[in-house]
């Protein structure tokens, strides 16, 4: 599938979203962290935690296991 989670190191709401994602049994997903990337920092630092599909589809905090999964089968 395809999913990569933005995120940040010591984040408190990107912890809460991989906890979602445990709850969810999303699929496996790489992590990105952004905090050194200007580019990524540009695109994502107000957003984070931010879940990535292969087909470019964003999901933005929050979320939770209900809507998570109608997006991972959208």
């Amino acid at each position: 599938m395809g999913l990569t989670l933005y995120q940040r190191d010591d984040c408190h709401l990107c912890d809460l979203a991989l906890a979602v994602l445990a709850q969810a049994r999303a699929p496996d997903f790489d992590s990105v962290f952004i905090d050194e990337d200007d580019a990524l920092e540009a695109c994502y630092g107000a957003r984070v935690p931010v879940l990535r599909d292969a087909a470019g589809r964003e999901l933005d905090w929050p979320f939770d296991v209900p809507g998570l999964q109608h997006w991972l089968l959208a």
